[in-house]
């Protein structure tokens, strides 16, 4: 291959030009064209390929719709009434605030669909309950957070198996089912680590909650607990998709916080239905670049070279789930996780049909490995937003996250090599796979 070569220009084209600062969605989009003009093909393609693929994908309607379900949570008062649920509860154990932090995440992740609008949403009010007084160290609270936001987008909904669906036209309902249990472990190993950590480390108990306190909290926090029951209800009953479900979840925070708690103006939801516009602009923007490039990459028949080339070492499947693990694993570290969804992902798919492996399966493990990455050093994108939000070094908040991230690890070998605890609950619902 030399360096003329069409697909060396523009693999070459993405590189230069994101080291330069631009967006990576942007990239792929000019260096897709350039491939294409290098290439003798014609260049209103890439324009084809994106709209195509931006305006015949109603799957792709969930993402902006989750989004704006997250704003509108968080501009109203129903985030503040979880917190004060999830207090109640687990509050009064040691190391109370953190089993809290963890608690709370795991509600939220029936909600947003977002490991970044869980950090934002939460982070900020956790990190300040948890370090007043000097409770806890402020790198401890950070690293907490960034870990608990990643159970968001394993617990349906979730944007990133949205977007898995997209390009592998696996079952969106199946796969909210199916991460559902992975999920919950996720959410208990952390808990288990904060237990271990807490005695270790004598920190605080909260004041308990007066039992007589609590079912007033839960009336008070009731409809906000309703909306996971609400959306997931739905989507398995049949009566509406999951697209149609991000719609119900929008409309539901609005009116919750709107007119139940009252809690919301005119402002923030404009505030709201702004941050969305843009938060979805900019995954928008990859997205469209990601088609593109895929056209690219099919063009130059990558995803079928690549299969030949794997069944030449005559790989089992689990030998090719280990690879695919460690692959991702060293590009979450680099890339944003989106990017590998879009871009890496669709090249493998077609080596793991071909050897059998149940695409569900391989959506969970995909997107656990996706979500490890956001705290992965160096890149990190929660490390980076807890670092800002928390005040600390990234150093200290690697320190404090490092047994955050083995629980991870030793969950994803888990369902890696245990397909049966991702897929228990889909086959209840009837899933043949």
């Amino acid at each position: 291959m030399s360096l003329t070569d069409p697909f060396t220009l523009c693999i070459a084209a993405i590189v230069t030009l994101s080291l330069l600062g631009l967006p990576i969605g942007h990239a792929m989009i000019a260096a897709s064209i350039l491939y294409l003009y290098a290439a003798g093909l014609d260049m209103g393609t890439a324009a084809e390929q994106l709209l195509n693929g931006m305006y015949t994908s109603y799957i792709l309607l969930a993402v902006p719709l989750f989004i704006l379900a997250a704003e509108l949570m968080n501009s109203g008062s129903m985030t503040q009434r979880l917190l004060t649920f999830c207090n109640a509860i687990v509050g009064r154990f040691r190391g109370g605030l953190a089993q809290v932090n963890v608690v709370q995440s795991i509600i939220f992740a029936g909600m947003s669909g977002s490991a970044i609008a869980d950090a934002a949403g939460t982070g900020k009010m956790m990190q300040t309950m948890m370090t007043s007084g000097n409770k806890y160290p402020a790198s401890f609270a950070g690293a907490l957070t960034a870990a608990t936001a990643v159970i968001g987008p394993i617990i349906p909904p979730s944007i990133p198996m949205v977007l898995y669906a997209l390009v592998s036209d696996a079952s969106i309902g199946y796969l909210f089912l199916a991460g559902m249990v992975p999920g919950l472990i996720m959410g208990l190993a952390q808990m288990s680590i904060v237990a271990w950590m807490a005695r270790r480390q004598n920190f605080p108990v909260e004041k308990p909650v007066p039992l007589r306190e609590i079912p007033r909290i839960t009336w008070n926090a009731f409809p906000a607990l309703m909306l996971p029951v609400v959306l997931l209800g739905g989507i398995y009953s049949g009566v509406m998709t999951p697209t149609e479900a991000a719609a119900v979840a929008a409309a539901y925070a609005f009116i919750i916080s709107a007119i139940v708690y009252r809690s919301i103006s005119w402002a923030d939801t404009y505030s709201s239905l702004l941050r969305s516009a843009r938060t979805t602009a900019s995954i928008g923007m990859l997205i469209a670049g990601a088609l593109v490039f895929n056209y690219v990459v099919t063009v130059e028949n990558i995803p079928r070279a690549l299969a030949a080339f794997l069944q030449g070492y005559e790989l089992t499947p689990l030998m090719f789930l280990i690879i695919v693990n460690l692959i991702l694993l060293v590009l979450g570290c680099l890339l944003e996780g989106t990017t590998i969804l879009l871009i890496v992902i669709p090249v493998l798919i077609p080596t793991a049909q071909a050897l059998g492996i149940d695409m569900v399966h391989f959506g969970i493990v995909v997107v656990v490995n996706i979500m490890i990455g956001l705290i992965t050093p160096p890149y990190g994108l929660l490390l980076f937003i807890m670092t800002n939000i928390a005040q600390v070094s990234m150093r200290a908040l690697v320190r404090d996250v490092m047994p955050f991230l083995i629980a991870m690890l030793a969950a994803l070998a888990l369902f890696t090599f245990v397909p049966d605890v991702v897929l228990f609950l889909p086959r209840m619902f009837g899933y043949q796979g």
